[in-house]
């Protein structure tokens, strides 16, 4: 196996858009820093626009220079209906790069479960600006959301504006009946047998060992990038504790949004939320 950098672009399906002129999406499999193939596609905005304050809805197009990384929850991956409705909203404001995580969809290696997936994002945000965009906005979900607050307090600098949404604020929970079966499916052989074979979801056996810095922790790291925190007051899996702890520990450089009659991550998430979220980072990315 290669030792490219993080973001190397190990096979591509699509020949970049400079190679071609096409203006369709780039398919490819990118490289972590620790040698796993993560399945990545990126799609360009609609259509270009000068400034942050002037979105979309003014009657111009998006931003050339912004980007946005999608980081899915746990059991999604690139091709799930979900995800894709994500980019295709976020696209109105910015380009869009989406992958699935390790141990997800057609990714090699194994879920951790949130810990060596920061290497995963690491390498979809160096693509992106490798694809010439001066500003990167990361959004995740779920396991997701933990991911980008945790990438963004470990590589300070790498991103321009950080959103999490549905995320946890502190680990091994198991207060709802939604999280109590997801560490059954984690922790148990039978459980990744029913990740592998009907979620296409491959869990790593092991346990953290060190335990990943705690999204509360990671989360006074992240500034001087803006933070967005967004959760719903529904949410099945985590209740609003946990955003709240997650705000509390932003002070000043966070927000927080409770989403009224939301639920949880992506699949809860509908249209006028992204939206909002991707005018929230096209103003706030600077």
């Amino acid at each position: 196996m290669s030792n490219g950098p993080a973001g190397h672009v190990a096979r591509s399906t699509v020949r970049p858009n400079y190679e071609t002129g096409r203006q369709g999406p780039i398919r490819t499999f990118l490289r972590s820093a620790d040698g796993i193939l993560i399945d990545s596609v990126y799609d360009p905005g609609a259509v270009v626009y000068e400034s942050a304050e002037n979105p979309p809805d003014a009657g111009r197009s998006p931003s050339r220079d912004l980007v946005f990384v999608v980081a899915h929850g746990f059991t999604g991956d690139v091709d799930r209906p979900h995800v894709r409705r994500v980019a295709g909203v976020l696209r109105a404001h910015g380009a869009v790069v989406t992958f699935s995580f390790r141990g997800h969809g057609r990714s090699g290696g194994r879920s951790t479960v949130g810990d060596k997936e920061v290497l995963d994002l690491a390498a979809a945000v160096e693509w992106a600006r490798g694809l010439g965009h001066a500003r990167v906005a990361t959004v995740g979900f779920s396991m997701g959301g933990s991911v980008v607050l945790r990438h963004a307090a470990l590589h300070p600098g790498t991103v321009d504006a950080v959103v999490s949404v549905s995320a946890p604020a502190r680990w091994y929970y198991r207060g709802t009946a939604p999280m109590r079966r997801l560490h059954w499916l984690v922790t148990r052989p039978e459980g990744r047998l029913v990740g592998r074979y009907g979620l296409r979801t491959r869990i790593h056996h092991r346990d953290w060992d060190p335990v990943p810095l705690s999204p509360a922790e990671a989360v006074p790291r992240i500034a001087p990038a803006p933070l967005l925190i967004v959760h719903g007051d529904r949410d099945g899996y985590f209740p609003l504790d946990h955003p709240r702890m997650l705000a509390e520990a932003a002070g000043d450089h966070g927000e927080l949004w409770v989403e009224a009659g939301m639920g949880h991550a992506e699949n809860a998430a509908d249209d006028g939320v992204l939206s909002r979220i991707g005018r929230w980072a096209a103003v706030k990315a600077g």
